[in-house]
């Protein structure tokens, strides 16, 4: 029998906005201070997408990075997943988008909602394409404006997001490379724990939402950090079993970057030391799925994780979702 068709992280790129916000800036658009937030959360600065810069202008600069790092051209690729919580436009998708600005005229294209969680979710989407035979190169992208849906009156929210995006190619591997596991699951129950509650089909945009600002982001936040660390902890335990793989064989971390008490308290569980956990949240903020692949391609930029580096990667996010894979470069 045939060993089965494995899929691989060919590339990644990154893209992240000129404009830097600092904790100190916040500090004057609403009551809060730099110990505020980062003794609660681990974030000193976060990007933020300039006035027309949206989230298909983010998605080109990472995607043709992780293009250029893989040596193909757009006109190679067959398939454009983009994850986005903030797309550009309500109709078509961003990856359309994504797709004419590329150039990418011979892909097939879609966009996928699971918030945080959408670059783990893709690349199990796009490893199903691959071993179903549909697509030979595919590039998944998470790119997020969430400057654009927070309630820069609301301290517990505005404090926590930045903007950015990023991406990676996904091949069939030819090696003991490769996705090893992945690991996904949802809970719809626990919804309104973070959301957006109008703005869509059912609760139309209009003035009155507008007056309720009901079209930006609400999160209980007591309630997301307790879910967050017993899932995350969950995906990382499961995507661990499926992989074969042990704790101690596991050369890097890279976890969603919410809060360091939340990477903290997944890398103490899943029993990774912290000097193996990869962290940007001081740097970068919460930018939702865009989180893990930008961290991946500063992981593999900096050298910390190369050719047979075994990485888990583990997010939680708004659905409620949560997923882990394990990769080995």
């Amino acid at each position: 029998m045939s060993q089965r068709p494995r899929a691989a992280i060919a590339s990644t790129g990154r893209y992240s906005p000129a404009r830097v916000m600092t904790n100190a800036e916040l500090s004057e658009i609403v009551d809060t201070s730099d110990e505020w937030i980062y003794t609660r959360t681990g974030i000193r600065e976060r990007r933020i997408a300039a006035d027309g810069e949206g989230a298909a202008d983010m998605a080109e600069r990472a995607s043709r990075r992780a293009l250029d790092q893989a040596g193909l051209t757009p006109s190679d690729v067959d398939l454009i997943l983009v994850s986005t919580a903030t797309p550009d436009r309500l109709l078509p998708s961003t990856a359309c988008d994504l797709q004419a600005l590329l150039g990418a005229n011979d892909a097939g294209a879609y966009d996928f909602a699971t918030a945080c969680s959408g670059f783990v979710y893709g690349l199990a989407i796009a490893e199903g394409h691959i071993v179903a035979g549909h697509a030979r190169n595919v590039l998944v992208v998470a790119t997020e404006k969430m400057s654009a849906i927070v309630d820069w009156t609301d301290r517990a929210t505005c404090v926590l997001f930045g903007d950015g995006a990023g991406a990676a190619v996904i091949r069939p591997a030819d090696d003991e490379r490769g996705i090893l596991s992945s690991y996904m699951k949802s809970d719809g129950r626990l919804a309104d724990l973070l959301y957006r509650p109008s703005g869509g089909a059912r609760t139309p945009f209009d003035v009155a939402v507008l007056g309720e600002r009901g079209h930006l982001v609400k999160m209980t936040g007591r309630e997301i950090f307790k879910s967050a660390v017993r899932s995350m902890c969950e995906a990382a335990d499961a995507a661990l079993q499926r992989a074969g793989v042990t704790a101690d064989e596991i050369d890097l971390l890279v976890p969603h970057q919410a809060n360091i008490r939340i990477i903290e308290a997944t890398a103490r569980y899943a029993d990774i030391p912290m000097d193996k956990v990869y962290v940007n949240v001081d740097r970068f903020g919460n930018m939702s799925s865009a989180s893990i692949p930008v961290a991946l391609d500063e992981v593999r930029e900096q050298g910390l994780a190369g050719p047979g580096s075994v990485i888990l990667m583990v997010a939680f996010g708004a659905g409620l979702t949560w997923a882990a894979s394990v990769v080995r470069l």
